[in-house]
């Protein structure tokens, strides 16, 4: 399986984000945290500092909507630069979780769906056909540097088991505490993409802890 690693810039030095965007150059995907204050009990950044961080990366921008109601801002989303688009299925009713995704495909872009801890993985079933990528997040959103879930790995294992009977072309992200030692259960468990925030930036050697992200 080709592993994939998404540095979350949730964790960089935001006076300083060109620079440390910059330093993740080795990583697959930017990923991107926006927080409402509302969805979740922070609140991050939004379209502007998107628009201003597309032009310093070459890699793809993964954009994790933690916002109430996203089908509002997915288009200003994609506009801005996003590569990949994310939702929360319990951000809105299920007729505007599909509204969105079909609004981040309308504008050429790759779109997904995320699920919180508490989440069955039953609930992301009428999207599957729909993703790109599936995100499902190994401590509750909001918050980096949190401590990882193990008890999330089933329901990783069981979203690739349902992957691969309906889009086995779909990946499947894993987001909350990743590092090198709890990349092998997300991986085993059949996750493809690896958000680590404070493990990359707060490494020595950067472009070494991505290697060892990827490669195990």
């Amino acid at each position: 399986m080709n592993i994939k690693i998404a540095p979350s810039i949730l964790s960089a030095d935001f006076a300083n984000l060109e620079r440390d965007i910059r330093k993740i150059d080795t990583a697959d995907y930017v990923h991107v945290d926006i927080m409402d204050g509302e969805f979740v009990p922070n609140i991050s950044i939004g379209i502007p500092v998107v628009k201003a961080i597309r032009p310093v990366t070459g890699l793809p921008l993964d954009v994790h909507l933690m916002i109430t109601k996203p089908v509002r801002y997915v288009e200003q989303f994609c506009d801005a630069g996003a590569d990949l688009v994310t939702v929360h299925v319990e951000s809105d009713f299920p007729e505007n979780i599909h509204a969105a995704l079909e609004k981040i495909h309308a504008k050429g872009k790759r779109a997904g769906i995320v699920l919180k801890p508490n989440t069955r993985a039953e609930a992301a079933l009428p999207y599957l056909k729909e993703c790109d990528i599936v995100l499902v997040m190994t401590v509750e959103p909001g918050f980096g540097g949190q401590k990882f879930m193990a008890d999330m790995m089933p329901k990783v294992a069981q979203l690739r088991a349902m992957l691969d009977e309906v889009n086995p072309d779909c990946e499947l992200e894993v987001d909350g505490g990743v590092d090198t030692a709890t990349r092998d259960a997300c991986v085993n468990a059949g996750a493809n993409v690896l958000v680590a925030g404070s493990a990359v930036y707060k490494a020595a050697n950067i472009p070494a802890k991505i290697k060892a992200l990827r490669e195990g």
